[in-house]
């Protein structure tokens, strides 16, 4: 017998659908998820996104000039409350790159209703953490999922 494989969501067009359910660690004493852990929720949308275009953060850092993601901007607009035992959706889209810049905007949806959205910067690093290009290969797997032409 094989181990499971943990879901990495769907695409749908372009945009990433990674499904997530509320819970109660997920939640302050109200029920109500707590505001950083909408963070989390973005995160693993960005991470399975890369993952299901065949991008790994292993073999990013294992390449001969190894190179990381980090979070330079995020902007987060809280519309309604995420709550225990939600069934929400992070939808992950890439609007475009510009040099070591990623640019991105998800939602958080329950039942198609957006609950929450972040407008945010990703920058490529190397591990000294200055920005970096990505390297091209990196660049062409992403380029057909970016939703504005890439300059």
């Amino acid at each position: 017998m094989t181990a499971p494989v943990p879901p990495s969501g769907v695409f749908d067009g372009k945009a990433h659908l990674l499904p997530v359910r509320v819970y109660y660690e997920d939640t302050d004493f109200t029920g109500v998820v707590y505001h950083a852990n909408y963070l989390r929720y973005f995160e693993r949308g960005r991470s399975e996104f890369l993952r299901l275009t065949g991008i790994s953060h292993t073999e990013l850092r294992a390449l001969d000039d190894p190179m990381a993601f980090v979070v330079a901007r995020m902007e987060i607009d809280f519309v309604k409350p995420a709550r225990i035992d939600d069934a929400l959706v992070v939808r992950t889209e890439y609007e475009r790159m510009e040099r070591a810049r990623l640019h991105v905007r998800q939602s958080l949806e329950r039942n198609g209703e957006i609950i929450a959205r972040a407008a945010e910067t990703i920058v490529c690093i190397g591990l000294d953490g200055r920005p970096r290009r990505p390297p091209q290969a990196l660049s062409e797997a992403l380029k057909a999922w970016f939703l504005q032409e890439t300059p």
